[in-house]
């Protein structure tokens, strides 16, 4: 499902977006990106500034998936926690996963620095506890982070320090990084696409792909407007896959996740969260919520599993909002929108050789802004020979849905429903 292009806080006030390149009829090319979002822009970029012919199809808009739609918060670590990498990949794949992160956070350091892209980046990120029995476990965690992994930028902190920061109900400890943030993510996502087209990669949008022929030598991805042939593909679609790859959508499922803008608040603003940092609560289904530069509060609450959106998402979101912000009831929404994310059944990315020359880099399970990135220069430098990260990232486990593709969403569902009635309890 393509989403409505004028309907969020984000493509109001999004800054330059680079011109579309026009398909010259058919094409050849070294390397062809299918999808417009963090990941195949970030490839892109990393190609075309070791010179590779490259180019990008989007089916609409550049970053009007989950790339230009998301809550905008930057964690430092992957889907899953150290402890639960080091029980199910072994401690040395553990520290090895911990060490990409690390670089995920420099290299969008590097970006952000390198092409004076505007995205309004604040440091700071709090995870909230909503049940009081999970606060000793965040202490030991931030224990086992500072000393195994010598990361120092994260802190607990108890009931008490975090009210003092976090005006909100509902919730107890938890802790603080510095390292993590928040940043408008749509001006990311453009700031990366206008710097990959100004290092040579053609930008082609409102290209849909017909068909996709990934033979060993010569790829085809017939489109509309012709036939663009590469020897390498690089398949980065996400949650906008459609049923353009069975092998992918086995493994990879779209959710959709809904967010809401107030009406801006002034000084009010400053007293739900006083260090303007971003919050995610531990429920299974994630309330996240941030404040923007002009004062209003972003908030996502709330998910669904099929192909179409509530009709009235102010509403849908609306109830976890005020059970977070009772002071903000019936506070008026400027903006709402949903937007279609990628996750998989172990929450890890899906980063395999799918064929000789064909990658696909997808399922960031909600931590697409901070990964991304990174994953589309990993992706670049596998294709420019070094695959030592690349062969990593591909030994994550990735096992189908139950039931498979067609079968993946009420087994899904099933879940998600036993996971949020436990959050109740």
């Amino acid at each position: 499902m393509i989403p409505a292009v004028a309907s969020s806080y984000y493509r109001a006030t999004e800054r330059q977006r680079p011109r579309s390149d026009v398909l010259p009829g058919s094409l050849s090319v070294d390397v062809a990106v299918v999808g417009g979002g963090l990941v195949g822009l970030s490839t892109a970029l990393h190609l075309a500034r070791q010179g590779v012919n490259v180019c990008v199809i989007e089916q609409g808009e550049l970053g009007l998936g989950a790339s230009g739609r998301n809550g905008g918060q930057v964690h430092v670590g992957m889907r899953r926690d150290q402890w639960w990498l080091e029980r199910n990949l072994g401690v040395a794949a553990a520290q090895r996963l911990w060490e990409l992160a690390i670089a995920a956070r420099e290299h969008l350091d590097w970006l952000i620095r390198e092409y004076a892209i505007e995205c309004d980046f604040q440091p700071g990120l709090i995870a909230v506890n909503h049940k009081a029995s999970f606060d000793a476990d965040a202490c030991a965690y931030v224990a086992h982070l500072q000393q195994q992994y010598q990361y120092a930028s994260i802190e607990y902190w108890d009931r008490q320090t975090m009210a003092g920061v976090l005006h909100a109900a509902g919730y107890f400890g938890g802790t603080y990084d510095r390292r993590g943030g928040h940043l408008h993510p749509l001006n990311l996502t453009l700031g990366i696409a206008r710097a990959a087209q100004q290092a040579g990669a053609a930008l082609y949008t409102d290209l849909p792909v017909l068909k996709l022929h990934t033979r060993p030598k010569i790829k085809e991805i017939v489109t509309p407007l012709g036939v663009i042939k590469a020897k390498h593909v690089v398949l980065a679609a996400n949650g906008y896959l459609n049923n353009l790859e069975a092998r992918v959508a086995r493994r990879v499922m779209p959710i959709n996740n809904f967010i809401v803008t107030t009406a801006p608040l002034g000084a009010k603003a400053g007293e739900l969260i006083a260090n303007n940092a971003a919050v995610a609560d531990s429920r299974f289904v994630v309330n996240y919520f941030r404040l923007t530069p002009d004062n209003r509060l972003l908030f996502g609450g709330g998910e669904n599993y099929s192909y179409r959106f509530p009709q009235d998402i102010g509403a849908f979101v609306r109830p976890h909002l005020e059970r977070v912000f009772p002071s903000l009831k019936d506070v008026p929404f400027d903006y709402a929108w949903g937007g279609t994310l990628g996750i998989t059944p172990k929450r890890l990315p899906l980063i395999r050789e799918l064929d000789p020359g064909f990658i696909n880099a997808s399922g960031f399970s909600g931590l697409g802004v901070m990964l991304g990135p990174t994953v589309g220069r990993v992706v670049a430098q596998a294709l420019m020979g070094d695959r030592d990260v690349f062969a990593m990232l591909t030994r994550l486990p990735a096992p189908v849905f139950p039931g498979g593709q067609w079968f993946r969403t009420p087994a899904l569902v099933a879940a998600m429903l036993f996971y949020a009635l436990r959050d109740r309890l």
